[in-house]
């Protein structure tokens, strides 16, 4: 795991790339990678990668970057898990390699199939690919969005980097507000991709890559797309659910360092929990737990459970506990290692935290598994709302009509997202802006005026957006899995295990977002044995504690607001928007 940044004057007029400007992207991302950096500039200083390391496959400087074979040069950052069968591979057809690295592994695979190499990688990545003999620059990121890439176009200069803030530490960015990455905080409590906070900042698209040449070529493309993978038919599915579940456990256990595990009172990481022990082979699994002072001894306290559940698996254990006193003397800190604005994401940090002080530099996350198995409340009162409510949705007027009587007053009694049940509630993709959103449209003027609200609202067009990702889909389940992947989980979860786990130069690995296993449990759907939360249980060897088993879903609570004094999120909302702009 790392950070890297690339540079790439491709028009005739524009500046050599500025080596300076290149060092201090890289070393804003120095949490990403302490243990090395590296720069790298082409022979006519038009093109330049720079890379900050977090060793973790072959710690050796020959898997040092950016990584430089002829007259191709990589700036890479992720994991690819599959890279030893790759090798075999390439080795079997000649190829002969000087580190046991998976960079090596991803740029020998270009020279062979050029961007065609992308749909096998298997893993969490991004990357910059300098090609010398075509002149020109590759961009890509993996299938899922795992892995961050922001990408920014300006006087005939690309410019990348693994994050934004590193891009406006280089200059030569636009740094005008973008309203729909504005608005899209508010109405999520994160900023919803393609936008960030500035107009002349956009992240790369999930499964996607992007070229640009010194001949004027420009194209992308596209090698993985979750939509469609989960509307396809066909598919071999696995074996069972436990084979698929162990197998990408077993790819994500890759590593030449330790590799431990969150560990909560959920299904998600207790099964992994399970899963992981068996399949580490020597040597006992580490696994962190974080509690919280103003939980201790009450239903929200996870700890006993969780050191509960070590125990069966005789793991390697660590309980952190935080108080709010504590989060007080780091707010500060956690704010500005927040690359875009988040309301979340401060759990993960400190569980980052304790894993890093118990000498981990890899951790593995239970992330995915609700949006996977269909363990979310969402699922079951999504479609019960829908069935509900259509036929008055149906009626003209009559949502938009409760929504202009009621939504001044309402939220002195309940949620002032009520307002909009009727004018909501009718279809899936509207009842999940409803289920998911922070604050509504309706109410944006009021946070950041009616000129940006109207802006951000038009470019985002988030009711159009969430009803073209979730159609086509012959059940609710495969509908709310897409909705609940593309965004809650992609912009939110994924993008806060990033930067969390990177302010404290930890790998978080995410066995549950995987483009095989998505595609092997989307194939046992369609055979009409749609897996459940329990099913994936079901998979640890020995059974999961009855305590886990048949605990009720509580969801992770963090009592940040309680911290901060706040009453809700909203607040809490506020606070980290003022400490972005």
């Amino acid at each position: 795991m790392c950070g890297f940044a690339a540079i790439f004057a491709h028009a005739p007029d524009a500046a050599p790339a500025d080596r300076d400007a290149l060092d201090r992207v890289r070393d804003t991302m120095r949490k990403r990678g302490p243990d090395a950096a590296g720069t790298w500039l082409s022979p006519d200083g038009r093109a330049g990668l720079a890379h900050r390391r977090l060793s973790i496959l072959d710690l050796s400087d020959a898997g040092a970057q950016p990584m430089v074979d002829q007259d191709l040069a990589i700036a890479f950052n992720g994991e690819i898990y599959n890279f030893q069968a790759l090798r075999d591979e390439l080795e079997q057809a000649g190829t002969r390699f000087r580190s046991h690295s998976d960079t090596e592994v991803v740029l020998a695979l270009y020279r062979r199939d050029g961007e065609a190499m992308l749909g096998r990688l298997r893993g969490m990545f991004a990357l910059a690919i300098w090609d010398g003999r075509r002149q020109g620059m590759l961009l890509a990121r993996d299938g899922l969005g795992i892995k961050p890439l922001y990408v920014s176009e300006k006087g005939g200069v690309l410019r990348a980097a693994s994050q934004v803030k590193a891009l406006l530490a280089g200059g030569g960015v636009d740094t005008s507000p973008d309203p729909a990455g504005h608005v899209g905080f508010f109405l999520w409590g994160h900023v919803p991709e393609p936008h960030t906070l500035y107009r002349g900042i956009r992240a790369l698209p999930p499964g996607s890559w992007l070229w640009r040449d010194r001949n004027g070529g420009q194209r992308q493309g596209r090698f993985f797309d979750l939509g469609d993978t989960l509307r396809g038919a066909g598919g071999e599915p696995p074996a069972s659910l436990r084979d698929a579940l162990l197998e990408s456990v077993r790819h994500h256990l890759v590593a030449d360092v330790p590799v431990g595990l969150f560990l909560s009172a959920g299904l998600d990481s207790t099964t992994l929990c399970a899963l992981a022990s068996e399949a580490g082979g020597a040597g006992r699994l580490k696994t962190v737990t974080l509690a919280f002072e103003e939980l201790r001894g009450g239903p929200g306290d996870e700890a006993p459970l969780a050191e509960r559940v070590a125990g069966h698996y005789r793991t390697d254990h660590a309980t952190l506990t935080v108080a709010g006193r504590e989060f007080a003397d780091v707010r500060d800190t956690l704010l500005a290692d927040m690359d875009q604005p988040s309301i979340d994401g401060v759990n993960v940090w400190f569980v980052a935290r304790a894993a890093r002080a118990a000498g981990l530099k890899v951790a593995l996350s239970g992330l995915g598994g609700d949006e996977l198995f269909a363990g979310y409340d969402n699922f079951r009162r999504i479609p019960a709302l829908t069935r509900r409510l259509a036929p008055l949705a149906a009626v003209p007027g009559l949502g938009r009509g409760f929504r202009w009587a009621t939504a001044g007053w309402i939220g002195r009694f309940t949620s002032p997202k009520a307002a909009g049940i009727l004018e909501l509630g009718g279809n899936t993709g509207d009842a999940y802006l409803l289920r998911r959103g922070l604050f509504m449209p309706w109410e944006l003027p009021g946070l950041i005026g009616a000129d940006m609200t109207r802006a951000g609202l038009a470019e985002l067009r988030p009711r159009q957006v969430l009803a073209e990702a979730q159609r086509g889909f012959q059940s609710d389940r495969l509908a709310i899995s897409a909705l609940e992947m593309q965004f809650y989980m992609r912009n939110q979860l994924l993008r806060d295990a990033d930067w969390a786990g990177m302010a404290h130069s930890l790998e978080i690995r995410v066995p549950l977002v995987d483009t095989v296993l998505l595609s092997q449990v989307r194939a046992l759907i369609q055979t009409g044995n749609a897996p459940s939360k329990a099913d994936m249980a079901a998979s640890a060897r020995p059974t999961l504690p009855d305590g886990v088993l048949n605990r009720p879903k509580t969801g992770f609570f963090i009592p940040v607001a309680q911290w901060l004094g706040e009453t809700s999120l909203r607040g809490w909302a506020r606070r980290v928007h003022a400490a972005a702009r």
